[in-house]
């Protein structure tokens, strides 16, 4: 978890961070959620500092490293942009 400093600096308090123990993630959907946790440095940021979505030329050699292929891939890539938007959300919900 991040220092009080380091989270009042990206315009957060504490509340706005949970415990990573308040949320379950069904079997069959930790393989994508292993994959979104792996591309988490790999945000684009726009020119107000806020972020933008996930820099994609990162996440499709993982996918693809990770066995994710044909119909597999683009499933997985839907979960990726799913959590992606609900990640956005979060992340810029301090900025505007």
């Amino acid at each position: 978890m991040p220092t009080l400093a380091e989270m009042r600096a990206q315009g957060f308090e504490p509340e706005d961070y949970e415990d990573e123990d308040d949320f379950d993630v069904w079997p069959e959907n930790w393989p994508i959620f292993q994959v979104f946790c792996a591309v988490r440095t790999q945000w684009r940021i726009g020119g107000m500092g806020g972020a933008t979505g996930l820099d994609y030329a990162t996440v499709y050699p993982l996918l693809e490293h990770k066995g994710f292929t044909g119909q597999a891939f683009f499933d997985a890539l839907d979960d990726i942009q799913t959590m992606e938007f609900a990640a956005l959300e979060v992340l810029n919900r301090k900025r505007s």
